[in-house]
């Protein structure tokens, strides 16, 4: 009898059909606490603040405030914190008109219209207070704060570095360059100007061992954006975590490092599972929406399984990739890999003080592709764009299994329903 998983896929499911004479293993986060009242544990969040003060005698006497809320691609509850954030600083005294809700969109494009409407998931906010984008590539909307120790110019927009009372938003998750999705990160890239971006994602950075899944200590991206912190000064932070069918588990509010940190120390406990062997095939999906609405950020769900994948095996990844490839300047960087092969588009980007935009994730996709074979599923790829990925396209991802297990002669399948947020390490013996 045949074994059925969901893969997160779209808005939906990939329903993937087994073979019984496979040994799949499925991994997942360990089931995570849920909070039974979400709407409670908020306003006890901003009432009992990490290294701070609550978030009402923070702006007691202030005119303005800026609240940053991560881009369409993260499924943060925002409808969910922004009603009871925004009412608290209207409560303390700074009128509507002094309020913004910023979307750090970093180099992705902006959020607009019912798009907007849907990230921010409240009608009382859209109509209330200035709900706006950051376009990193604006020089006049930046404020220069000077250059870090390692050189990276830092560049931030002016609504957020001149707000009486700043307020990072987001999702705490494993994140293939940084270590971890949110708190600083928010702030860095997510409202810096192209520079600054650009040279903390260059080559250099992303080459190091330790920008990796899951990984502070000693990770350059997170570095830098502490260090920005630093120049910019008092910031807050509501961190948010959820579980694999996206309701709450945790959420803290605080100043953006100390209160990251806990966020990340929780996470930590689910996201990073330990699994006893390699596979020669693995199986992984790109989170679904909103994550898998692009090419560009299926690569997450690539980097994601590779410590499990035994060395030459296959990934396969399903993603819907319902906008395309992504940006124009990551189909560039797709075409020079195409045009250069691996090492000579290594080649070209290591000199670089400042990466060309979106590159590095090319760059990163190079991982997955020397450890094994990548294949992609995906329903949303026209043939062009298809051919672009690098990766070989299946049409049927049970066909490609059964082709895999065949190669190696190996039974033993990996499956990952929940992509990039589960990040599996090889422990033998665990």
């Amino acid at each position: 009898m045949a074994v059925h998983i969901d893969l997160r896929y779209g808005k939906g499911n990939y329903r993937l059909e087994l073979d019984p004479a496979w040994e799949v293993t499925v991994i997942r986060k360990p089931e995570m606490p849920l909070l039974a009242d979400p709407v409670a544990a908020v306003r006890a969040a901003l009432a009992q603040p990490v290294g701070a003060r609550p978030l009402a005698e923070e702006a007691r006497g202030a005119k303005s405030a800026c609240i940053l809320v991560c881009d369409i691609t993260r499924p943060v509850p925002n409808g969910l914190f922004l009603p009871l954030l925004v009412r608290q600083l209207m409560d303390a005294g700074i009128p509507a008109e002094g309020i913004t809700v910023l979307v750090a969109t970093g180099l992705h494009r902006p959020n607009e219209g019912d798009e907007l409407a849907e990230l921010v998931g409240d009608a009382w906010v859209m109509q209330t207070v200035q709900v706006l984008n950051h376009f990193a590539r604006n020089d006049a909307d930046h404020v220069d704060l000077g250059p870090t120790a390692r050189g990276t110019p830092v560049k931030l927009d002016r609504r957020f570095v001149q707000a009486d009372v700043r307020v990072a938003t987001g999702l705490v998750e494993p994140h293939f360059m940084a270590g971890y999705s949110g708190g600083r990160k928010v702030v860095a890239p997510g409202v810096a100007h192209q520079d600054t971006i650009t040279t903390f994602h260059s080559a250099r950075f992303m080459a190091d061992p330790r920008a990796a899944n899951c990984v502070l200590d000693g990770n350059p991206l997170h570095e830098e954006q502490l260090e920005i912190i630093r120049k910019l000064g008092h910031v807050l932070a509501l961190n948010t975590v959820i579980d694999e069918h996206r309701n709450l588990s945790f959420v803290n509010f605080g100043e953006v490092v100390q209160s990251h940190l806990l966020a990340v120390d929780f996470i930590r406990r689910y996201a990073v599972v330990p699994v006893a062997r390699r596979f020669a095939t693995v199986v992984t999906s790109a989170a679904g929406y909103p994550l898998d609405k692009t090419y560009y950020q299926t690569v997450k769900g690539m980097v994601a399984p590779i410590d499990i994948l035994a060395p030459g095996g296959d990934l396969l990844i399903v993603s819907e990739c319902g906008e395309g490839l992504g940006s124009i300047e990551y189909v560039q960087a797709q075409q020079r890999l195409l045009g250069l092969g691996p090492e000579g588009f290594m080649a070209d980007i290591q000199a670089k003080r400042f990466a060309d935009i979106d590159e590095w994730q090319t760059q990163m996709q190079l991982k997955p592709m020397r450890s094994g074979r990548v294949h992609l599923y995906s329903q949303g790829l026209d043939e062009a764009s298809a051919r672009l990925t690098g990766v070989h396209k299946i049409d049927s991802v049970r066909q490609a299994v059964r082709a895999s297990v065949q190669r190696s002669g190996d039974p033993h399948v990996a499956v990952i329903p929940e992509g990039p947020y589960v990040v599996p390490e090889y422990r033998p013996g665990a």
